[in-house]
């Protein structure tokens, strides 16, 4: 498991916890559920923010946010 953040472009991995319960309330708002399909599709040239596409829709988060989502790399 490895966090959103370092997943590299193209790459697709299943949601599986958030470690900021905080923001997870949020972030689920938004369609970031725990074994939801995402795909890292844009990163910002100065790394920030980053481009995910969930549940039908692009989704751009900060990469703070990125880090508090825990995710499991399709092999």
């Amino acid at each position: 498991m490895i966090s959103l953040e370092n997943l590299e472009i193209g790459q697709e991995a299943f949601i599986r916890s958030f470690n900021n319960s905080d923001l997870s309330y949020k972030l689920i708002e938004m369609g970031c559920l725990p074994g939801e399909k995402i795909t890292l599709s844009k990163i910002a040239p100065l790394g920030c923010p980053l481009a995910i596409h969930v549940a039908g829709y692009e989704l751009s988060l900060r990469k703070e946010e990125a880090r508090t989502i825990i995710v499991e790399p399709v092999a």
